[in-house]
């Protein structure tokens, strides 16, 4: 049986990602902050979660990510630029998926197929940015897809079936949305069954990648 290691698994799309999985016969290890204490802005609080796993898991995803932080909303415009938001924000959204991807590599099997997935954001990609605003989040999104592709780089040289892949899950009806009622929505369990098969129909050339819900490719 294969194994998964969700992280965030407590939130919408964490949760809805480790029910897909099990219902595809998949046995998986939920980690989250509200049932387990995993604190991702505190690598002391990841190694030691991560540290406690024998593995090996034939996917970690990562289902970790804020929008707004101490109840700090997207900045409209550069006037509404803080800095200790800003690093709130990137210590969410990159520095600890990127301090997860460093944990999890001894959780990886060297000697078959195996992928890191982490929920990224369209509104994360530069070449696609055409309305500016929600700096903090966007600019973390993008040091996540760097983070990961960087990772991706690396991880080939020890595992040679492993990927390593940025995902966008679409605009999805959770807490996180809630206060976007003119996006058009999906399911959690729609947008967990999307990501799913994306990540099922994936080769190792595609690592360090960016893609959609529909497996199509997103700009950097």
């Amino acid at each position: 049986m294969e194994q998964a290691l969700v992280i965030g698994a407590s939130g919408g799309i964490g949760r809805a990602i480790a029910g897909e999985l099990q219902g595809r016969v998949v046995a998986v290890t939920p980690l989250s902050r509200s049932a387990d204490g995993l604190d991702i802005t505190d690598e002391a609080s990841i190694e030691r979660h991560l540290g406690a796993l024998a593995g090996p898991f034939d996917l970690v995803f990562v289902a970790t990510g804020a929008l707004v932080i101490d109840a700090r909303p997207p900045e409209k415009s550069l006037r509404a630029l803080e800095g200790g938001a800003l690093a709130a924000q990137f210590a969410t959204n990159a520095i600890g998926p990127a301090l997860i991807l460093k944990h999890a590599l001894r959780l990886l099997p060297r000697d078959r197929r195996a992928v890191f997935a982490a929920l990224s954001a369209r509104v994360g990609s530069i070449g696609d940015n055409g309305l500016g605003g929600w700096h903090g989040y966007r600019a973390s999104k993008a040091a996540l897809n760097q983070f990961i592709h960087g990772g991706a780089i690396e991880l080939a040289r020890s595992h040679r079936q492993a990927i390593a892949v940025c995902l966008h899950p679409g605009t999805v009806a959770t807490a996180f949305t809630a206060d976007y009622p003119d996006h058009a929505k999906v399911t959690p369990e729609v947008a967990a069954k999307n990501l799913v098969d994306v990540i099922a129909a994936l080769e190792p050339a595609q690592s360090g990648g960016f893609f959609d819900y529909s497996g199509a490719t997103i700009p950097w």
